[in-house]
């Protein structure tokens, strides 16, 4: 990969808004801005608080492919990461990334049953800079 992780790291840890894609019940696909992930294990795994009720846990749990894309507006600069998002309720996650002031959010605190965890696991990835694109696969 001519383009370093560590470059790709620095785009994603500097962008304020993730977009996630999910894909609908009619195969058509579905964006949404949330704030940057929670939890960032290099490249490979992001993790998102949310609402279990929300329209996209519906489709992750129907069908697990999607994206992320992080983006420098100024710059103009890109990364797009394939790969399956998990809907986890499992307390263990939950709390590792919950954060005081949730409560907001989640009024019940951890254990609210409308509070997931969408954990994003990646494949490959495209990045975009200086009027050229690179594909890369995860390690």
């Amino acid at each position: 990969m001519a383009v370093s992780v560590s470059t790709i790291e620095k785009l994603i840890d500097l962008s304020k808004t993730a977009l996630i894609g999910s894909i609908d019940a009619h195969g058509f696909p579905n964006v949404k801005a949330m704030l940057q992930p929670r939890l960032r294990k290099g490249l490979k795994e992001f993790y998102f608080t949310t609402n279990t009720s929300s329209m996209r846990v519906g489709q992750y749990i129907a069908q697990h492919k999607a994206c992320i894309y992080f983006f420098d507006s100024i710059a103009f600069k890109g990364a797009m990461l394939v790969g399956n998002m998990d809907v986890m309720k499992d307390e263990e996650t939950k709390k590792m990334i919950w954060k005081d002031g949730d409560e907001l959010y989640y009024a019940k605190g951890v254990t609210d049953p409308d509070y997931c965890v969408l954990k994003f696991s990646s494949i490959s990835g495209r990045f975009y800079s200086n009027f050229s694109s690179e594909n890369f696969k995860i390690e």
